[in-house]
């Protein structure tokens, strides 16, 4: 696997290797693992350790937990560029969720002995991580607050507005940039996957979206928002 989509992530001027020398960077780079992965296939599971530290390179990735009667519940989206597998990384644990390929996708493994060197070694990098770490617990627990307190519309309102703000849409401007199953929106927005298609029905009657086989096409975001807020 070239390793070019890699050195890109880690070159980056706005992600968080951008306080490193370019020593330091030289040395994460001749480190990386690169590895592609089909649509569906399992970049890791839960109850393993990690090797490293995971950037999604390319593609998009659903991190989700196997829940009762092994019905998913989809805890994070993660689009190019964005970390995954992190907790277990940086707890020395093992993973407590796995994680899956929405579409062919590309992820980079840093290895972990030259990552906590370098840690060690740029307090500035240490505290880019920690930067990093306490935004994802903020808006974890905004996540945690919508799933418990919000009823149907509200949540599948919330789940809609998260894919478009993660994947952002297509040249229309109205099409949220990626192609998913129902069952995966459902277990996004923690329902079953009758009352997604059911909602999703009365929101496209609502004339508030439009269903185009696996795509979604949002015709007013603002009553999106709206029926998110309402909860």
């Amino acid at each position: 696997m070239n390793i070019s989509y890699c050195e890109k992530c880690i070159e980056n001027k706005d992600s968080i290797f951008k306080v490193l020398t370019k020593t330091q960077k030289k040395t994460l780079i001749s480190g990386i693992n690169c590895i592609s992965y089909k649509k569906n296939e399992i970049i890791y599971k839960e109850g393993f350790t990690p090797s490293g530290l995971i950037q999604l390179a390319k593609g998009k990735v659903k991190i989700f937990k196997d829940g009762i009667s092994g019905k998913e519940q989809i805890i994070r989206l993660a689009r190019h560029g964005d970390f995954i597998g992190y907790r277990a990384l940086f707890a020395n644990d093992y993973y407590n969720a796995s994680a899956g390929a929405f579409e062919d996708s590309i992820v980079c493994i840093i290895n972990k002995e030259e990552l906590f060197k370098t840690i060690g070694e740029n307090h500035l990098f240490a505290m880019q991580i920690i930067n990093f770490l306490a935004k994802e617990l903020g808006d974890a627990e905004s996540n945690i607050v919508s799933l418990t307190q919000k009823h149907l519309r509200g949540r599948l309102a919330e789940s809609l507005l998260r894919l478009a703000e993660t994947y952002g849409f297509e040249s229309d401007n109205q099409t949220i940039k990626i192609s998913m199953y129902r069952e995966d929106l459902a277990n996004l927005a923690n329902m079953t996957t009758s009352n997604a298609i059911k909602t999703l029905y009365n929101f496209r009657d609502e004339r508030v979206i439009e269903l185009d086989g696996k795509k979604i096409r949002v015709i007013d975001y603002q009553a999106l928002e709206k029926i998110s807020r309402i909860g």
